[in-house]
């Protein structure tokens, strides 16, 4: 690509991309690649890729495209359309049309079926949505999708610090910014880093790679498990029924706490719950838990009584599936939600992660229940 950057097919491909892809090709570019095609483009194309790139990776102003039909305000609907016309064919998008005052400050938006649908002598005005949401240039891309998404919008106004139009987000692109960002959630989920680029084109080593990491983390925070078995050592010595139940309590909290984890972090990323909701959870998620507890250990109780042929251990693991369920779901619930306040993406904090404290407190759950029902232990 370095060696074709001079050549005239090569130079017509770049400056026929709009200038929102174009500024994100040139973002993940080497620099001298980056200033050898910005040399090649046409003045305007070069303006309009420019200002892209001096917004932050990431933020909304790296994917908006600039290329805007913009209304004022006193004009008509006749004259709209005319402007319509006149500029459309060079905009990526034309069906969400801004209209602004004489400073380019955004007053609202009018919908291109409004405005072929009107009197051509009716005022502009009259159609414009002033209460349409829109989104400042340098917030993330990620909530402006999402904005648009529970907005149900073709299309984003974009304006700068002082509310001036600056660019559209439109849906394709914004389609592409949460898949991007879904895809990176699964993968924290599953504790793994994300993988860029198609899957087929990775190789095994750099896959092996992007999933070795966290698995030396949770060998690292398994040993909690280690250390409580270790703890409790005398309890498994005179009670040996009580080490038959440990693979059904560790597997079910930690099913329970991944199934809260996966439904917080989903909620955080459409915005249905924000840190400050983390009680609110909490509380909810605990509730939760007890009935699934409660409906669990009555299954226990009577799997235990089969197996061990005894009723204080059946008891006792009645009892743990109850403690251990609403406390999974507790924890499962609130860490996301925590990690959110403290500046942590909330999939990092994923299911594995969440399942492998559940694992190590749930013992200790289990032991303790052990030794206040168990006699003489």
């Amino acid at each position: 690509m370095l060696s074709a950057v001079r050549d005239q097919p090569f130079c017509e491909l770049v400056e026929g991309m709009d200038p929102d892809d174009r500024a994100r090709l040139l973002g993940e570019a080497p620099a001298n690649f980056t200033q050898r095609v910005l040399a090649g483009l046409s003045p305007h194309e070069r303006e309009l890729t420019a200002t892209l790139l001096g917004y932050a990776p990431g933020s909304v102003g790296r994917f908006m495209t600039p290329e805007v039909v913009r209304l004022k305000e006193h004009i008509t609907v006749g004259e709209a359309l005319d402007r319509v016309r006149r500029e459309g064919a060079e905009a990526e998008t034309v069906y969400t049309l801004p209209v602004t005052d004489a400073g380019r400050r955004l007053i609202g938006v009018v919908g291109l079926k409004d405005l072929v649908l009107a009197d051509p002598a009716d005022p502009l005005n009259a159609l414009v949505d002033t209460a349409h949401l829109r989104a400042h240039a340098t917030d993330t891309a990620e909530s402006a999708a999402r904005l648009m998404q529970e907005g149900n919008l073709l299309d984003l106004p974009v304006v700068d610090s002082e509310e001036r139009l600056v660019g559209l987000l439109t849906i394709d692109d914004a389609l592409e910014v949460i898949e991007a960002a879904d895809t990176e959630d699964i993968a924290r989920q599953a504790a793994a880093s994300p993988l860029d680029g198609h899957y087929l084109s990775a190789s095994v080593v750099r896959l092996a790679r992007s999933r070795v990491v966290w698995l030396l983390l949770l060998i690292v925070a398994a040993t909690l498990t280690a250390k409580v078995l270790e703890a409790f050592e005398g309890e498994i010595e005179q009670v040996t029924a009580l080490a038959l139940f440990i693979p059904l309590l560790v597997g079910t909290g930690g099913n329970v706490g991944a199934q809260a984890a996966t439904g917080a972090v989903r909620a955080i990323a459409v915005g249905e719950v924000r840190p400050g909701d983390v009680l609110k959870v909490a509380w909810r998620e605990c509730r939760v838990g007890f009935l699934l507890g409660v409906m669990l250990g009555a299954v226990g109780l009577g799997f235990a009584w089969v197996i061990a042929k005894d009723g204080d251990i059946a008891l006792v693991v009645g009892l743990t599936l109850v403690a251990v369920c609403a406390w999974a779901a507790v924890i499962g619930g609130g860490m996301p939600l925590l990690a959110r306040k403290l500046g942590i993406d909330p999939a990092v904090i994923s299911a594995p992660l969440v399942t492998t404290f559940v694992d190590a407190t749930g013992l200790i759950i289990y032991f303790m229940i052990a030794r206040a029902v168990l006699p003489g232990l």
